[in-house]
């Protein structure tokens, strides 16, 4: 069992369930600790490489360990690849089990543990780490998809920090009508309507039905010829999220060049401010993941023209 410092504040992943679990359970374990509520705060991987490391003493989970978090009294609880080794900070590190269950570890080990956070964790770590094989593979996407269609905060909010009562919560009787339904809808749209981001990058217009899940069945049936697939969304303050999957670990070296990161096959960026819509998006990827073209791309025109069918 570590000793572990009182940290000044937790940081977390923002877009994820992942984050969201692993978050609380390490204010719970910062309250059982030392006897008090330790902050929250909740990234993108954008803002989060531009954010200081002021704090004397951090608890960070569900980001990757970099040098810059190298520091006396932080803590680092993450499972993301890294080369960066650890000299002054505290990592706690495993690339096969999401960050919820590495915290839910150190949960139980001060007896915070519980059946139903064992089967809410279990879920977690399922979806995060995408666990085909798991027979509660659909049911932990609609648990991971809460998330995703409600956001973070607005999620943390409605539950009050209480993840116990995410279990067999009313919005999951959504998020399964949403996959029976939407999906086969999406996944036929999608399939027709995949274009050319850069030779082995294609975007997926997509306007119904579960992302992830969309992308995963495009890979897995090899529907198209790239082997990146990357979705785009604009959430409500206008910031443009990049979505990007792979099968054989492509898709991480694309999200760094975008300033994200992630997963080797499930990954992600924010877009810089000045970017406010799709159009502006698909414009900007191509001049950036496309680098050497001699004439960058200044209209839309060939990005739709490659959609075979259905183009917006």
């Amino acid at each position: 069992m570590e000793n572990l410092p009182r940290p000044d504040v937790i940081l977390t992943h923002e877009s994820d369930l992942d984050g969201l679990v692993a978050g609380v359970l390490l204010q719970r374990l910062a309250q059982k600790l030392f006897g008090d509520t330790v902050r929250l705060e909740a990234h993108h991987y954008n803002n989060w490489k531009q954010r200081e490391p002021r704090e004397r003493s951090a608890w960070v989970t569900d980001l990757n360990f970099e040098a810059r978090l190298d520091k006396p009294g932080w803590v680092v609880i993450d499972h993301h690849a890294t080369e960066a080794p650890a000299k002054n900070a505290l990592l706690i590190h495993d690339l096969n089990k999401s960050a919820g269950l590495l915290c839910y570890e150190l949960c139980r080990e001060h007896g915070l543990g519980s059946p139903e956070l064992d089967r809410l964790v279990h879920l977690n770590n399922v979806a995060d780490l995408f666990l085909e094989d798991d027979p509660d593979f659909v049911l932990a996407n609609d648990y991971a998809n809460l998330v995703k269609v409600y956001q973070f905060w607005n999620l943390h909010t409605l539950i009050n920090g209480r993840l116990e009562s995410l279990l067999n919560h009313p919005l999951l009787e959504v998020m399964d009508v949403k996959r029976r339904i939407e999906n086969p809808l999406g996944f036929a749209w999608s399939r027709d309507n995949v274009a050319e981001i850069t030779p082995t990058v294609g975007w997926v217009d997509t306007i119904i039905g579960n992302n992830n899940l969309i992308v995963h069945q495009l890979l897995e049936e090899k529907a198209t010829r790239f082997p990146v697939l990357l979705t785009l969304f604009r959430r409500t303050n206008g910031i443009v999220i990049v979505s990007l999957r792979s099968r054989n670990g492509e898709a991480l070296k694309v999200a760094e060049k975008l300033q994200g990161g992630g997963h080797a096959n499930a990954c992600g960026a924010t877009l810089p401010r000045s970017i406010k819509n799709i159009p502006d998006a698909l414009i900007y990827l191509r001049e950036t993941l496309n680098p050497k073209k001699d004439a960058p791309l200044n209209s839309l025109e060939s990005i739709f023209d490659s959609i075979p069918t259905g183009g917006q």
